[in-house]
């Protein structure tokens, strides 16, 4: 049942019998703060909301915010959604929340260096052994292992929930990587774009000050270099439903962020694999869950973590946030026996409770869970994506007689808790304000004087009104949380965030060997994608050409750009293999293949798809400004397959000119957005190397052979209008439409940006100038193979490359300067990612561990 409130000036506002809304203290009164932002927005009117929720998604997409699923019907990569309608707290509340926060991240701290240390909970009997033991977060590996610092436990989250009688519980603790910290400074980012003057009217807290703490508390932790450590952000990868995250607090903080092939264990240190050499690392904020970290001592199928690790941190020279080992804490089995913990270590009450819990490991709750399952929530003790909390009163007889069965054949390994009917708070749906379940992640980070809350958090509602569970899994929605501060506490903010000046020094890391890798293939996958659109293009004009006048020599040429097309993409047969004759006749729809298949391995669509993969798998190098034309090249092809069709050429041509714009324009972003430190040169390489190759695939293609004066003509303009140079060409040689001329501009031509030439002298300029593994060497084995390919293309001449024509009919000095230096652009592409980008093979676990022999 609901109850309606008008009062509020929100005409369909329902609030659920039983459920505590945070707006409403009476059926029809509002709070006071949130009766004045209710205010403002019904100044703002349906559409005006509706307009702030279509922006707040825009800035969400452009910036390339996702939360990772993979059995959601809308893809892998699902945009994260954000209502504008923020969740307010009180300054009052909220510090007794966060008094409540901080005192269980130091309990928390105390039982994690406790168990793997003295275990004195253990040995006095306030933690029974089977709760810890059998829980598959207690790693062995990590007993005995010196934590660093006072306060190991350096980021904790905790879910929180007001229950119907209006006092706020904890649900459940995260603290192996917890996660959702970037996303509400992401969250924050966008409200202050969409509601910029509500922002300042409210004065709520900063979330700047609680991200300046976790540099500090990752400082103080570090075994070496306190002032200055050397920190890495350790990621499983760009398939981690978080990944985004990853590479927002990696980029926000000025840490590298790097996966576990980039990292290597040597001499019990280590090490992070870069383009400079190794660099020791001193501290690993690790965003991978505990049992993947090590796979000689902990998960021995794992390929995500470092192997080696868990003895680099036993010897002290490495610092790992959270340790690994932490996971043990979010067993909901903890929970009811937390309050007497916390008395007998803090000497102090617990001042947020937890929802109630009974571990079934114990006789008599055991009993009571069995009873009442039909009214309790069943968890197992370890958390797995696909088997969490079980709802007692969505099963039916059988069901519960199921999970009667499970929890007697081992008790120990379940709990049961309250259903706990989580509180109402005001939403946006569909231009109306409507009550939604909600739950509040909140965030505690160890700073130099202790624990620090965020003065905000990530809230969560349920998708519809109906539904009472409340996840980003089940298509959750989030919300900006803002704590009310006053002015005095903003501008306390504003100076502290201010003294944080100095003498400024550089954050910029090392470039893992990882990110130069994918750096250079950005590069490649741009100029593959820019060289196979601006084909097609010219391609779909000559074929309405060919159509219309139906010329024996136009066929020509058009076969002769066809074969040039499979010829530059790889996409065998093609118009040159097997069924290549029929293809030429009727060449459309291998041409929309092209255009508009992202299965057909070369096509444009999958270029630009592994174009996207790697430039989102080094998301934290890019500015702003670069990911949204990254983001656009994304949608665009994805809208073009609707809209472009075989009869009509004009709607393809429209998608490719808008294509190549935004091309471009990542390509200027990115020279002139990026340091031209050793990631740009490498980027810059790839792209360079990849013109060279698809420069040299297209002249091999069409110019080579011998053609007829006719033919030559029309296939030297078509060659230079998909090369961006008929209009330099023009003006350079008038009417002479001579090979002669075509090979001076596009091969030999120093000064020319799409002449193969540049692109050697500036794969050269730029390989000379990478970090070198032998500073004794003159040249390195990429700079002797890119010396000899410039030197041979400087020493060539136009007229003697078209002197002789071969028994093919192939000008045979031309042919052999392109294949030579095509080898040598493959050789170049190989010896760069033998230097610069090999993984070593990692050590592997001989023999399996005691609880994988378990299970």
């Amino acid at each position: 049942m609901t109850t309606r409130s008008n009062r509020v000036g929100v005409q369909h506002y329902a609030t659920r019998l039983g459920s505590y809304d945070e707006m409403q203290v009476g059926p029809e009164d509002a709070l006071p703060h949130w009766q004045k932002l209710l205010a403002a927005l019904v100044r703002l009117g349906p559409k005006g909301l509706e307009r702030c929720h279509r922006e707040a998604g825009r800035l969400l997409r452009e910036n390339g915010v996702t939360y990772n699923t993979y059995d959601d019907p809308q893809g892998v990569l699902r945009p994260w959604q954000l209502d504008p309608v923020p969740l307010l707290v009180s300054r009052d509340e909220w510090q007794q929340i966060e008094a409540g926060l901080t005192q269980r991240a130091e309990l928390l701290n105390l039982i994690l260096a406790d168990l793997y240390g003295e275990q004195k909970l253990l040995r006095q009997g306030l933690l029974p052994l089977e709760l810890i033991y059998a829980h598959a977060g207690f790693q062995r590996a990590a007993v005995g292992a010196r934590f660093p610092g006072e306060r190991p436990l350096v980021l904790y989250a905790a879910n929180l929930a007001r229950g119907p009688e209006g006092r706020m519980w904890v649900v459940d603790d995260r603290t192996q990587a917890p996660s959702g910290a970037g996303y509400a400074l992401e969250n924050r980012t966008v409200m202050t774009r969409i509601l910029p003057g509500l922002m300042r009217e409210f004065q709520a807290h900063r979330l700047g000050g609680f991200f300046r703490s976790l540099r500090s508390g990752l400082a103080q932790i570090a075994p070496h270099n306190r002032d200055d450590p050397r920190v890495v952000v350790l990621t499983s990868g760009p398939l981690n439903e978080t990944y985004f995250e990853h590479a927002y607090l990696a980029s926000f903080l000025g840490y590298p962020l790097a996966q576990g092939d980039d990292l290597l264990v040597r001499d019990g240190r280590v090490w992070l694999k870069s383009l400079e050499g190794l660099q020791q690392i001193d501290v690993i904020l690790r965003r991978l869950d505990d049992a993947y970290c090590d796979p000689l001592e902990l998960r021995s199928d794992s390929l995500l973590g470092v192997p080696g690790l868990m003895e680099a941190a036993r010897r002290g020279h490495v610092a790992i946030a959270n340790p690994v080992g932490s996971s043990i804490l979010e067993n909901p089995a903890l929970l009811p026996f937390l309050p007497g913990i916390s008395r007998q270590l803090l000497g102090e009450e617990l001042r947020l409770p937890s929802v109630a819990t009974w571990w079934c490991g114990q006789p008599h709750e055991r009993d009571f869970v069995l009873e009442n399952l039909d009214k309790l929530v069943i968890k197992p003790i370890h958390r797995t994506p696909r088997r969490y909390a079980i709802f007692g009163s969505t099963l039916d007889k059988r069901g519960l007689e199921l999970w009667r069965a499970h929890i007697r054949a081992k008790p120990h390994m379940y709990v049961g808790q309250e259903e706990v009917g989580f509180s109402t708070i005001p939403s946006l749906d569909e231009g109306e304000i409507v009550s939604r379940h909600a739950i509040l992640r909140t965030f505690v980070v160890a700073g130099e004087q202790g624990y620090r809350a965020m003065p905000g958090g990530l809230a969560r509602i349920a998708p519809r009104q109906d539904d009472l569970s409340v996840s980003e899994h089940e298509g959750g929605v989030s919300k900006d949380t803002w704590v009310l501060a006053t002015p005095e506490e903003v501008r306390e903010s504003r100076f502290a965030a201010a003294g944080q000046g100095g003498a400024a020094r550089p954050l910029t890391g090392p470039l893992p060997s990882r990110a130069a890798d994918n750096l250079f293939w950005v590069g490649r996958y741009a100029e593959r994608a820019e060289g196979t659109a601006r084909l097609i293009r010219t391609l779909l004009a000559k074929l309405g050409e060919e159509l219309e006048f139906d010329a024996p020599t136009d066929t020509v040429v058009l076969n002769a750009l066809l074969q040039g097309l499979t010829h530059m993409t790889c996409t065998y047969p093609g118009f040159v293999g097997k069924g290549g004759a029929g293809r030429l006749a009727k060449p459309q729809g291998e041409i929309m293949s092209l255009l508009l298949n992202p299965q057909k391995v070369g096509s444009l669509p999958d270029t630009l798809q592994a174009f996207g993969r790697s430039a989102f798998t080094v998301r934290d190098l890019w500015s702003s400004d670069a990911w949204h034309v990254v983001d656009d090249i994304q949608q665009e092809w994805r809208q073009a397959r609707g809209y472009c069709q075989i009869e009509s050429s004009g709607p393809c041509q429209d998608y490719l000119d808008q294509l190549l714009i935004r091309l471009v324009a990542f390509s200027g972003l990115t020279s002139e957005s990026m340091a031209h430190d050793p990631g740009w040169l490498l980027l810059e390489i790839g792209r360079r190397l990849e013109r060279g190759l698809t420069t040299i695939s297209l002249l091999r293609a069409t110019v080579v052979a011998a053609w007829h004066d006719a033919a030559a003509a029309q296939i030297i303009e078509a060659v230079l209008a998909s090369t961006e140079s008929l209009m330099t060409f023009r003006r350079r040689y008038r009417s002479s439409h001579t090979l002669e001329a075509l090979i001076e501009l596009l091969v030999l031509d120093e000064k020319h940006p799409r002449a193969l030439a540049y692109q050697l002298r500036k794969l050269r300029n730029h390989i000379n100038a990478l970090p070198q593994s032998d500073a004794g060497a003159r040249l390195s084995p990429s700079g002797k193979i890119i010396l000899d390919a410039y030197t041979m293309v400087q020493l060539s001449d136009s007229e003697k490359l078209v002197v002789h024509v071969d028994e093919d009919g192939d000008y045979a000095a031309l042919e052999r300067l392109l294949s030579t230096v095509w080898e040598r652009l493959f050789q170049l592409s190989e010896a760069l990612t033998q230097t610069y980008f090999s993984h070593a093979q990692g050590p592997r676990q001989m023999a399996p561990t005691r609880r994988e022999e378990e299970l």
